[in-house]
């Protein structure tokens, strides 16, 4: 070919850009979308249970409640000295629970007596799962002589009414809020060990564990990043199920004399109705309203327990 018929040939053209080249995200970034997706089909999975948005609607109107007691009843009611009405009304207009021994209303407390339910509630529960996850991972990964003693240890509070440990430990200490919070997340965590133990030991027989393990990742990279993420979902349906358990024991030590004395909650209420005499006298608005709250906060959290297990875990099948 000539220069004359090589030059009158047009030249190429480059191909034209449709739009900006796309950035390529970051591992983090990348992440966090998988978590909103995650997210996101969770809640429409979790929608379609109707007993379990029974659960959270109550949940969340009760910790509202919580939150927001000093706008409700008035940062006042708790006070002995400066009681609006007389001791042992019954419900009326003005005090529609009716008041207490010492003239404070009961609907004010009750609201008042959530602060404290729900947080030692939450705390004791959130307690006692890390230290069951902790324990059932660590058991279940290094297995041999530490898994044998560390669950022998575990059957042992198994075997033991976790009640009567949770008086035992809150009888030697000082009458706390944090107290009883202790008392219980130290006695109630071997069911969660046993349950994760037992995830761990299917999780960690799967091929990617020893691929992870010929490429150098040592104890503490297996657990936390292979081990944990695919435990999770167990543990977050077990700590909604603890939650509802350790309100119970939160009143029944309350009930008993062994919580703080200087604040209001619901098992404290029964207590002060019991010393007052509420039960002989049949004051039923006294006992009434803190049990009721108690059983409705339980089963709320029961509900939402059921349903997130019920989503992570379809197999179960649990009714909607």
């Amino acid at each position: 070919m000539t220069t004359e018929t090589a030059s009158s040939l047009p030249a190429p053209q480059e191909p034209e850009k449709t739009g900006a080249p796309r950035e390529a995200k970051s591992p983090r970034a990348l992440a966090w979308t998988r978590r909103r997706h995650s997210a996101a089909r969770f809640w429409r999975e979790y929608r379609t249970h109707r007993a379990g948005l029974v659960g959270l609607v109550a949940l969340v109107l009760i910790a509202l409640a919580a939150v927001f007691a000093p706008l409700l009843v008035g940062a006042d009611a708790q006070s002995v000295t400066q009681a609006p009405g007389e001791a042992m009304q019954s419900p009326s207009g003005e005090f529609p629970l009716g008041t207490d021994q010492f003239g404070r209303d009961l609907l004010a407390l009750l609201v008042w007596g959530a602060r404290i339910s729900l947080t030692v509630g939450l705390l004791a529960a959130f307690l006692s799962v890390a230290i069951g996850t902790v324990v059932g991972i660590t058991a279940g990964h290094f297995r041999g002589w530490y898994a044998t003693v560390i669950m022998r240890v575990t059957d042992w509070f198994l075997v033991m009414p976790t009640l009567v440990l949770a008086i035992a430990l809150a009888s030697v200490m000082d009458r706390s809020v944090w107290t009883v919070i202790l008392a219980i997340g130290v006695t109630t965590w071997p069911t969660t060990a046993r349950l994760v133990r037992a995830q761990t030991l299917a999780v960690e027989s799967r091929p990617y564990i020893e691929r992870a393990q010929a490429l150098g990742g040592g104890h503490g990279h297996i657990m936390a990043r292979h081990v944990l993420p695919n435990v999770m979902p167990l543990v977050l349906a077990q700590t909604t199920l603890v939650i509802s358990s350790a309100i119970l024991t939160e009143a029944t030590l309350a009930f008993l004399g062994l919580g703080d004395p200087t604040v209001v909650s619901w098992g404290g209420l029964l207590q002060d109705a019991r010393e007052a005499g509420a039960v002989s006298a049949g004051d039923w608005w006294y006992l009434a309203p803190p049990g009721i709250a108690i059983a409705l906060v339980a089963l709320a959290f029961t509900l939402c327990g059921r349903a997130v297990e019920s989503v992570l875990n379809p197999r179960l099948g649990v009714s909607r």
